[in-house]
């Protein structure tokens, strides 16, 4: 009979090979937490191999992503879609098993981790998303979503600030489905922790209403699976379980120092590993008796073959219940969803209102909140301000998880991260608000959603120097350029109610991130024809046109297309020949077809000025050698809006000034 630490060696040999051979990563974590894994994996993970998107599975979180040989080794040996030849390629280009897990690239894996504390919050968002959906989609007799979410989580992760966030809040919200485990090994990069991270781990998390179990020897299987046993009897609450281990655990010279956390063991250290493991297999091989053992694939398929009979049951007795479920897990929008998007546009363009776009967006998110019960808003305690709440929903909390608001409190980062957690899990299309400026707390788990393609929607008002009085501690500037480089990630910034709509539309079809930028101030509604409707979903287009050729062309966005309309007028007015183009999205802009590019922007056109309130940088490209950017390349200033713009300079009366130099510049250049 082969023993549980057999197969807990069996990952410890195969994270230590992998990195061996690599000659790069970091064996100690994996052979530390094997024994823990080992026990979850084997005894209670309910997963099936065959199909890593079933959707009543446990989700595993490995926040410690750079211990994914750990993950990895787990995932081969209970039969997903990884080969031998895949771990051997561990941290080769294009391989399946990349140097942190990268969601998308390796089945099994359920979110892109190594930035310590952000799988914690991944998880702590799929709890979430577990908790609602079963409210929303269970039965008497009918417990269609019924599963925990585990999540391994080191020094590091609960170093990071992130972790006192996503704990605090998930300790409030009574996620009695999320069980966390805390791998106490008081080592990280630089050695031993006691000098700089002494922080009582049980008080804390008894300080956020978590059920804790501290003490738990992460090296005796049976006090783990005990530990397990009571933390899932405890629903009220999430768990964690403050497991101590040893880093590097059977490397004879090396286990319990740093040494093990980032490098590889040596040929040598591995060597006499193998002797002290009692493992006398060659490297890469793994005796058939310990794969048998391993493998999850027959369980897991009866595990899903009676869930699926359950929802067929559930079909029967709930067809309109059962078709929304798929439709949501799938990621699929209404039927209607074209009319419904069209509907709210041409309301905005008939009603023709004069507003602050945050408040557009509101009323954006009553109109598609009557069609898309998978809506799921929050704010990072801003919810007057980014108006991200809309008639009659119900909040989210512990006593009521059918709510599909959540009140986020000043948690920034952790609100995004989590959000990244609920759409992985499915069903949902999270978003969340605070001001602009504020992204920066959160960026990093920005660049995450970007990075998995995750439908999230970062709703972001006071989007310049707008805002005021509150100054330039609160006012946007480097903010919109910033996040508009972050590859994968879509921006909106709308001048009005109208290219708000179309914002949305755009964010609710996207698969991916976008970020939506709306104003504190009010904005006049921009006239526009009927034709030109269709375009504003293109990311930018021709707003005003002159009846010739242009002489020159305004791009402009948000809250300062107005003024460029203005200036624009009275230069027509004045017998120039202008052309105004709104650039909503510079994303969505430039992945249109070349025609509608030259279209809008005729590459013969060279005297261009671009006008935007934040960094003029990013607007080279559009202008051109030739051409002039009206921007902000300083900070705001404390003051009403209005005086604001004027001492940075966004004005219609600098706007003509510097059109006229540009014009009167051509002229001397042609001649």
């Amino acid at each position: 009979m082969i023993s549980r630490r057999e197969l807990a060696n069996a990952i410890r040999a195969l994270s230590m090979d992998a990195v061996q051979k690599a000659n790069s990563g970091h064996p100690g974590m994996p052979m530390g937490m094997a024994d823990i894994a080992e026990v979850l994996w084997n005894d209670f993970l309910k997963h099936n191999p065959a199909n890593p998107h079933w959707a009543n599975r446990d989700r595993f979180v490995l926040s410690n992503g750079h211990g994914c040989m750990l993950l990895y080794s787990l995932l081969h040996l209970t039969g997903y879609d990884l080969t031998l030849d895949d771990i051997k390629q561990f941290r080769q280009l294009h391989s399946r098993t990349p140097g942190h897990p990268e969601f998308g690239e390796t089945a099994g894996v359920e979110t892109t981790t190594g930035p310590l504390g952000q799988g914690l919050a991944n998880a702590v968002g799929m709890a979430i998303a577990e908790k609602h959906m079963a409210r929303q989609f269970n039965r008497d007799d009918f417990p269609l979503i019924d599963h925990f979410t585990y999540a391994f989580t080191g020094d590091g992760c609960l170093m990071e600030g992130i972790s006192h966030e996503v704990c605090s809040l998930a300790g409030t919200l009574g996620l009695g489905k999320l069980i966390v485990f805390y791998d106490d090994n008081n080592i990280s990069i630089d050695g031993d922790v006691d000098g700089w991270f002494t922080d009582n781990t049980p008080m804390r998390f008894e300080s956020y209403g978590w059920h804790v179990i501290p003490h738990v020897d992460g090296h005796d299987s049976e006090a783990v699976r005990k530990a397990i046993l009571e933390a899932q009897a405890v629903t009220d609450r999430p768990s964690i379980l403050c497991c101590k281990t040893v880093i590097g655990y059977g490397a004879p010279s090396l286990a319990g120092t740093h040494e093990t956390h980032g490098a590889p063991l040596g040929d040598a250290e591995i060597e006499a590993t193998r002797k002290n493991i009692h493992w006398p297999h060659a490297p890469f091989v793994i005796p058939d008796k310990i794969y048998q053992s391993w493998d999850a694939r027959e369980k897991g398929h009866i595990r899903e073959e009676a869930w699926g009979k359950l929802f067929s049951a559930y079909q029967k007795k709930y067809p309109d219940l059962a078709r929304e479920f798929l439709r949501r897990i799938e990621k699929r929008l209404p039927e209607n969803w074209k009319d419904v998007a069209a509907a709210l546009i041409d309301e905005m363009y008939q009603k023709k209102e004069t507003m602050a776009t945050r408040k557009a967006s509101q009323i954006c998110l009553n109109h598609f909140s009557q069609t898309l019960p998978e809506l799921m808003g929050g704010s990072a305690d801003l919810t007057g301000s980014n108006l991200t709440n809309w008639k009659g929903v119900k909040t989210f909390s512990k006593t009521t998880p059918e709510g599909q608001y959540i009140h986020y409190g000043v948690r920034e980062f952790g609100m995004s991260a989590i959000m990244n957690g609920m759409a992985l899990y499915g069903g949902l299309i999270p978003f969340g608000g605070t001001f602009l400026t504020f992204s920066d707390y959160a960026r990093n788990a920005v660049r995450l959603a970007a990075l998995m393609k995750q439908r999230v929607i970062f709703v972001y008002t006071h989007d310049s120097i707008g805002l005021g009085e509150d100054g330039p501690t609160h006012q946007a500037v480097e903010h919109v350029a910033s996040l508009r480089i972050i590859p994968q990630l879509s921006l909106w910034r709308p001048c009005d109610t109208v290219e708000s709509a179309a914002a949305w539309q755009k964010a609710i079809e996207h698969a991916g991130p976008t970020c939506l930028l709306f104003t504190r101030q009010n904005v006049p509604y921009i006239e526009r024809a009927e034709h030109q409707l269709k375009n504003i979903t293109r990311g930018g287009y021709v707003l005003i046109d002159c009846n010739g050729v242009p002489e020159m062309i305004m791009i402009a966005t948000g809250s300062e297309v107005s003024l460029a309309v203005q200036a624009a007028k009275q230069l027509m007015q004045e017998g120039v020949q202008v052309r105004v183009v709104s650039m909503p999205s510079t994303d969505v802009f430039l992945a249109q077809d070349e025609a509608y590019q030259e279209q809008v922007l005729p590459k013969n056109i060279s005297v261009r000025l671009a006008i935007e309130a934040g960094v003029s940088m990013f607007w080279h490209q559009f202008v051109g050698s030739q051409g002039r950017i009206i921007g902000i390349d300083r900070f705001g200033a404390s003051a009403p809006a209005k005086d604001v713009y004027k001492d940075c300079g966004l004005t219609v009366e600098r706007i003509l000034a510097v059109s006229k130099e540009m014009l009167s510049q051509s002229c001397i250049e042609k001649v």
